[in-house]
């Protein structure tokens, strides 16, 4: 006889689905139960749905996944509707699912059973609003666990889970160490409890031991069942009181990590409904501890990495006061290509370097550390600072695809950088640069200047590259800041307005009340907020790229905050007419507390008529110094301009359409005095604005 008349004769129907062709096979048997003609026949997965209660169909898939994951069957109870929607029976489908390589398979039976008793199916706790409870608590679940940051976290979320209806009050997650199974945390158990289960042996006879072996959940409903099918271990168990216990693997990519145990006081029958919502929670569960357990790994390499490759500011430098930040970008490792150096020269000078290559990856870490240790090289065998950066870009190009003999499958990659020298006795700084942002000044008064200084193409990017040097002094109760671009821009910012939100943090500082360490917290948590350090710690994710902040301060008390003159020189070389708006911007610097808003801008428009005179009418170089000196109110501007050229400017009376002439004239009308002196090669202009319309005394 065949199976199918078997089937026949006990009122069983027989069908058959392939996912990959989405065709539903009915016998005959199973063709009537779903009121159809008892004929074999072919249907759509649309034209089955059709048939059945959609409140029973959206069940379909969480069963099979279930039975799946199990190995079991997936069984479930469906109402079958007649074409006008009336329910016309209940019938009960018990199918194996199997997975090949051209999809998944279901072969099943279907079977009519008898209309649930009002009564029970009213103190059942699986009905249309437990169904509602468990979507809405396995998408609250979701959430939580996908922002556990860590182990602990995930933990802590795990043990305040409140599952609908059948909450369980003890639970214990599980961890493999080797052959050993260990306790990684436990909710609802006294302290002490879990030590006969913390270091297990995986070929204990124990629930959670063999759900590791063998990777499929273990439903123990009551003490009868566990004590028959695990004996060896039921005495440690049956202590705690409870009467139901839930055993599931902990799967992550194919490969159990562990189990997760839900034990409960109450009997529980795993329901498949049940047994669904804590297998999806075991799923969650274990996706959101393979993560926390990759991001520490992550945070415990960059932070090696953090000490190996960043080093700690050096000795203290007699007369000088250095504080340093460097803060990584966010998401991945912490690390980065930004980074910051203090080198030991001999005569009792230093050396201080700051830099970012290019990309926020442990590939830039690593070029960093390299150009780092090259760096470090080139200063101890007494190079100066243009050629220091000089065999470093050569050595970066070397390293890199830049100079063909990388394998880098990203490509050549470049830095920038500044690198600059101090003689502490004297204050006097020698700096070369790299395609870097230009160092700022906090003057004594609390005035901000930009420095402008000479610099080169970025390191790497050609393998011999000039890098002029720049000299300027520190004074005593300066303070010089240089950073890589990320404090500036980081935000939403570009150059020009991280620059002004820079700025403003550093007029704020007062050295006689705060220390430099104070500033550069300061620097960093402007943009990351408080809690930001230089070399530890992870911060938030608005990081958008790293940040290094280097702050060199010269000891010494000016008399009065006021005292110092203010100045500024600045080269503008014939190749370089572009500087002519950085000298335009340094001179609004220089006077942004200026009494008289239209001297500040007649002294920007005299400047600049100036230095376009020099570059057009002469074939050499334009060397600015202004300098404004004396007390609030009552200051005196001084503006030289000279150059190399002997010929002495000459008025003009330009007519309306012309396009230059105008330099003597708009000084004469503007300046309170001017002047032309010459010198033994070339001649300087000059001119002078007095703030209170008079000159200072002295």
């Amino acid at each position: 006889m065949r199976t199918e008349d078997v089937l026949a004769a006990i009122l069983t129907g027989l069908w058959r689905w392939d996912n990959a062709t989405g065709i539903v096979e009915l016998d005959a048997e199973a063709a009537r139960l779903l009121g159809l003609p008892a004929e074999p026949t072919e249907l759509t997965e649309g034209a089955v749905r059709s048939r059945f209660h959609p409140v029973d169909w959206n069940e379909i898939d969480g069963v099979v996944n279930l039975a799946l994951a199990e190995g079991t069957l997936a069984e479930s109870r469906l109402r079958v509707m007649d074409e006008g929607g009336r329910v016309i029976r209940t019938v009960r489908s018990r199918a194996k699912p199997t997975v090949d390589d051209s999809g998944l398979h279901l072969v099943g039976t279907l079977q009519e059973v008898a209309e649930p008793d009002p009564g029970r199916a009213a103190r059942s706790p699986v009905t249309g609003d437990w169904r509602r409870s468990r979507e809405a608590f396995l998408l609250d679940a979701g959430r939580a666990l996908a922002e556990a940051r860590s182990t602990a976290e995930v933990l802590r979320v795990a043990a305040s889970l409140s599952m609908p209806g059948f909450s369980p009050d003890g639970l214990a997650v599980f961890g493999v160490a080797g052959d050993r199974l260990t306790i990684m945390g436990q909710h609802g158990y006294r302290p002490g409890d879990e030590d006969p289960f913390a270091d297990m042996p995986l070929d204990t006879d124990y629930p959670a031991a063999e759900v590791v072996r063998t990777g499929r959940a273990i439903y123990l409903s009551t003490p009868e069942e566990y004590r028959k099918r695990f004996p060896a271990t039921w005495p440690l168990a049956r202590r705690f009181g409870r009467e139901s216990w839930a055993f599931l693997p902990l799967v992550v990519a194919g490969r159990t990590m562990g189990a997760w145990l839900a034990a409960f006081t109450h009997r529980v029958g795993f329901s498949p409904d049940e047994r669904s919502v804590l297998t999806t929670v075991a799923r969650m569960l274990a996706q959101a501890l393979a993560r926390a357990g990759l991001a520490e790994s992550e945070r415990e390499l960059s932070l090696g990495l953090q000490r190996t490759m960043l080093p700690v500011l050096g000795p203290a430098i007699p007369g000088m006061e250095v504080a340093a930040r460097y803060v990584p970008t966010g998401g991945g490792l912490q690390v980065g290509g930004d980074w910051y150096d203090m080198i030991q020269l001999p005569g009792g000078r230093a050396a201080f370097v700051i830099g970012d290559v290019q990309g926020h990856d442990v590939r830039a870490a690593g070029l960093m550390g390299q150009l780092r240790i090259a760096l470090r090289a080139y200063a101890s065998e007494g190079h100066r600072p243009d050629a220091v950066l000089s065999r470093a870009s050569r050595f970066l190009y070397g390293i890199t695809e830049g100079g063909g003999g990388g394998s880098d499958a990203d490509g050549a990659r470049f830095a920038t950088c500044l690198y600059l020298e101090v003689d502490p006795a004297t204050g006097t700084l020698d700096i070369a640069r790299a395609g870097h942002p230009d160092p700022a000044v906090l003057m004594a008064d609390g005035t901000v200047l930009l420095r402008p200084t000479d610099g080169g193409l970025p390191l790497g990017i050609v393998p011999d590259t000039d890098y002029p040097t720049t000299r300027m002094t520190l004074e005593p109760g300066e303070t010089l800041m240089v950073c890589t671009d990320g404090l500036l821009e980081t935000g939403g910012h570009d150059m020009e307005t991280g620059w002004l939100r820079v700025r403003k943090l550093l007029e704020e500082y007062d050295p006689h009340r705060e220390s430099l360490e104070v500033l550069a917290d300061s620097l960093v948590q402007a943009v990351h907020g408080p809690g930001s350090h230089h070399t530890t710690g992870p911060l938030a994710d608005r990081r958008e790229d790293d940040i290094a902040v280097l702050l060199l301060s010269r000891a010494g008390e000016p008399a009065g905050r006021a005292a110092p003159p203010r100045r500024v020189v600045l080269t503008i070389a014939q190749a370089e007419p572009e500087r002519i708006a950085g000298a335009r911007r340094q001179m609004r610097e220089l006077l942004h507390d200026w009494a008289d808003e239209d001297q500040r801008d007649s002294a920007v428009l005299m400047v600049s008529e100036m230095i376009t005179n020099v570059l057009v009418h002469t074939d050499g170089d334009a060397l600015l110094v202004a300098e404004a000196r004396g007390e609030h109110g009552g200051r005196r501007l001084r503006v030289e301009v000279a150059d190399a050229s002997d010929e002495l400017p000459h008025r003009r009376r330009p007519g309306e359409m012309a396009s230059s002439g105008r330099g003597l004239v708009l000084m004469e009308m503007l300046a309170h005095a001017w002047g032309v002196d010459p010198r033994g090669e070339g001649k300087s202009i000059w001119f002078e604005l007095y703030e209170g319309g008079t000159p200072a005394a002295g």
